[in-house]
């Protein structure tokens, strides 16, 4: 894409900003490199990447990397077996420590797996050993630590024991009465790393040991003393053996990493990616951008769009699209009416999609992919100061033309000025309606009416136009897309005390068309705002009907939670009572057995008892089921009047008859603040005075009831999280148990992922018998995430 469009909508800037959320050096440099894509695969991947990374932040928090530095020299000095310096160890360590980070913040996510960007914290490795040997090892950038190895721990405290013999020394020689005439003052200094004491110049003959330097002046001489020389000829000896075992242990943590260089410079890579990625995601979070929805037929749909340059608290989100009904866009207005901010913020948008960057405009919001984006905008750094003001728009517009193709993005700023506003409609008007011939996609701003009456009269073009209000003279940088742009001249003028007859002596003074040009705009405007303040007002009652239907979905599942826990008790109940009739029954049956001679009297005794115990078990059940239910059997639809309290056997809940039942049986009844349609074989009456239904067969068929329940089956079947493998099995338990359970229509919810779970059940479904059809879910119901079976009747 052409770097003066990206200058000029000022894509470096918005770099910039994702380079500052970056914290390695190498993931700022991909920020500052940033180009958008012009691929769709490239694309998508790079916004889904960038949702992913969003994701992970508001779950768990920013990446911890923390400061890793470059390892591409020591690679390649690992390579050629050189022996590696303390900070370039250092380097190491603190890309064994992102590492270790990163893997430990991806262990946090159970569904990290089904990310876009899983395959990175999977392909990082922790070298362990390494990174607690450097860490052993290494103190500071300048320090190797005593225990590094035996030897250097010797070696040094050798070197301590020399030095304790030296101060104590020293210190009797500053003390001693003997050499304090001879001392200039009474210190130790060191010159040419040995200890030395500062004597006067007349006594230098009189203190024995060897001059290192004399002062400035030559009244001071530096002696180390005879009693201290051989000390200092250990210390250095000892300071030689020191460095020879730092290079000996630094010589063997390079050989314990080089064998790991091809790991360290992939992990680097990873972690460069990684940054990168959660960079965007930063950005995304900090601009509430949205990941746009990319389409191929060049149709741009930004909703409540905001230009992320412009402070957030300040700037007016706008709704901006083309390429559907129109290709070209002319846009008039006011100055600093935000014409130009509606150009830059299509254009930069574009190039943050493009980019694989979230944009700041509500979720949903439609782009277009293109290979080109050129911009005439005008600014003062894209002028070249040798031309005049038309001069230098020409230039780019010839440009522009030349180059154009139906893949390109056009913006104009004030198309056509600079010149005579004659010449420079006509211009204009010739430009708009070249790229126009070539279904390039345009966006203009403009002062000029013949281009207004232009859009109107041209088929594909369309008038927009950024709203002013009159009483307060100021723009509401509103777009209003359909409405052509009113100068407001003479009301401002108005506004501002310009005289009335100045103001009708100029009205006379412009055609009679054209004030009925500006009239009809007016006009439009009017209309349009009545338009849109429906359809805010319509989106409100959707907003409004979502949320009620949420309570009631809610309330329904509340509903059926109840259901399930009284199935689930009464079947308790149910088991208790066979179990005690089980064992009732076996105890008179042992008893019989063991009556002797199995006389028939002694036996019919038995049997008497046993069918007096299951009467009994029968009544018990009856009870049970008579304690909680007062209600009457299915009623006609004669004796059901509006009103009438009824038991709904489907959700086990007693509700109000809102309309009484028509030809074919069904009411509507309300329980809760649940509406609902049901059959009249679904309802029966609460203490119904109608009720003739004996005790005896109220009995019967409650028992009856009672005993029949069968266990709810839910409408849908959550499989996230499942192998295929056992998801598959779950999935055939439950269609077997949905199809026997007459339900028409199920949902099987496997997420989005990497789709390999819903491949596999949709394959499994073509081979159930009697599944009619399945779908993925539409808006609304789950999208992808979600496949939708029909049964077979």
């Amino acid at each position: 894409m052409n770097k003066k469009a990206l200058e000029t909508l000022e894509f470096n800037k918005i770099k910039i900003q994702l380079a500052e959320k970056a914290s390695t050096p190498s993931a700022k440099k991909l920020a500052r490199d940033l180009e958008p894509y012009t691929d769709i695969k490239h694309i998508e991947t790079a916004q889904l990447e960038t949702e992913d990374s969003t994701s992970l932040i508001l779950k768990h928090g920013s990446l911890p990397i923390g400061r890793v530095g470059n390892i591409s020299s020591i690679a390649q000095r690992l390579k050629l077996e050189a022996s590696l310096s303390i900070p370039e160890f250092l380097v190491i360590a603190s890309l064994l420590r992102a590492t270790k980070r990163i893997k430990s913040y991806s262990s946090q996510s159970d569904q990290i797996q089904d990310l876009s960007i899983a395959h990175y914290f999977e392909n990082l490795v922790n070298l362990n050993d390494l990174y607690r040997e450097i860490n052993r090892c290494i103190v500071s950038e300048e320090e190797i630590a005593d225990d590094a190895s035996s030897e250097l721990s010797r070696i040094r405290k050798a070197m301590s024991i020399a030095h304790d013999r030296i101060k104590t020394q020293l210190g009797k020689i500053i003390s001693s009465k003997e050499y304090s005439n001879m001392l200039q003052d009474a210190i130790v200094t060191i010159k040419n790393d040995r200890y030395c004491v500062p004597i006067k110049a007349e006594h230098k003959n009189n203190f024995k040991g060897m001059i290192h330097d004399h002062s400035a002046s030559g009244a001071t001489v530096f002696i180390e003393p005879l009693a201290i020389v051989e000390l200092n000829n250990k210390i250095h000896s000892l300071l030689s053996d020191e460095e020879k075992e730092i290079e000996r242990i630094l010589q063997n943590l390079s050989e314990m990493a080089a064998p790991d260089v091809d790991i360290l410079v992939l992990n680097t890579q990873i972690i460069t990616k990684l940054d990168f990625i959660f960079a965007k995601g930063e950005l995304a979070l900090k601009m509430r951008a949205t990941k746009p929805i990319f389409n191929k037929v060049r149709y741009i749909n930004l909703k409540k769009a905001r230009h992320p340059l412009l402070d957030p608290k300040t700037v007016v989100p706008t709704d901006i699209y083309i390429g559907r009904e129109f290709t070209s866009l002319v846009v008039t207005g006011p100055n600093t009416g935000g014409k130009t901010v509606t150009l830059k913020t299509v254009g930069l948008l574009s190039i943050m999609g493009q980019s694989g960057l979230h944009i700041p405009a509500l979720d949903r919001s439609e782009l277009a992919i293109f290979t080109e984006i050129y911009a005439d905008i005008g600014d003062e750094q894209s002028i070249e100061q040798s031309l005049s003001s038309f001069s230098s728009h020409m230039v780019n517009i010839v440009h522009i033309l030349d180059h154009a193709d139906y893949d390109s993005l056009v913006l104009f700023d004030e198309l056509g000025a600079g010149t005579d506003p004659v010449e420079g409609a006509a211009l204009a008007m010739a430009i708009l309606g070249a790229l126009f011939n070539k279904s390039i996609r345009t966006l203009a701003t403009t002062h000029y009416s013949e281009l207004k009456e232009y859009a109107l009269s041209t088929k594909g073009i369309e008038n927009a136009s950024c709203e002013f209000d009159i009483n307060t003279l100021s723009p509401t940088y509103k777009l209003l897309i359909g409405i052509p742009g009113k100068s407001n001249a003479f009301a401002i003028s108005k506004r501002l005390g310009l005289k009335s007859d100045i103001i009708e002596a100029s009205k006379l003074l412009i055609e009679g068309k054209a004030i009925r040009f500006e009239d009809l705009i007016t006009d439009l405007e009017t209309n349009k705002k009545s338009v849109i303040i429906e359809k805010d007002k319509a989106e409100r009652y959707r907003t409004e009907a979502l949320t009620l239907k949420e309570k009631v979905e809610a309330q329904e599942i509340k509903l059926l939670a109840q259901r399930e826990l009284k199935l689930k008790e009464a079947k308790k109940e149910a088991y208790e009572i066979i179990e005690a009739a089980k064992k009732e029954a076996d105890e008179i049956i042992r008893a019989m057995r063991d009556t002797s001679g199995y006389d028939s009297k002694s036996m019919e005794q038995n049997r008497s008892k046993l069918r007096d115990k299951m009467s009994q078990l029968s009544d018990d059940l009856y009870q049970k089921d008579a304690a909680t239910n007062t209600h009457t059997a299915t009623p006609s639809a004669a004796s059901i009047s509006k009103g009438d309290t009824v038991y709904v056997t489907t959700f086990e809940q007693e509700g109000l008859v809102l309309e009484p039942p028509n030809v074919k049986g069904d009411l509507v009844v309300q329980m809760g603040i649940m509406k609902t349609n049901v059959n009249i074989s679904q309802i029966r009456l609460v203490n119904s005075k109608d009720a003739t239904t004996s005790k005896s067969t109220k009995k019967t068929s409650t028992t009856r009831a009672s005993l029949s329940k069968v266990q709810h089956i839910k409408t849908e079947l959550d499989l996230r999280g499942e192998t295929i493998e056992s998801g598959l099995g779950l999935l055939d338990k439950y269609l077997d148990d949905a199809y026997l359970s007459n339900l028409p229509i199920v949902t099987i919810i496997h997420g989005k992922g990497t789709g390999a779970l819903r491949t596999a059940i949709q394959q499994h479904l073509r081979k159930v018998k009697y599944v009619k059809s399945y779908r993925l879910g539409e808006y609304g119901e789950g999208e992808s995430g979600v496949t939708v079976v029909t049964f077979k009747e």
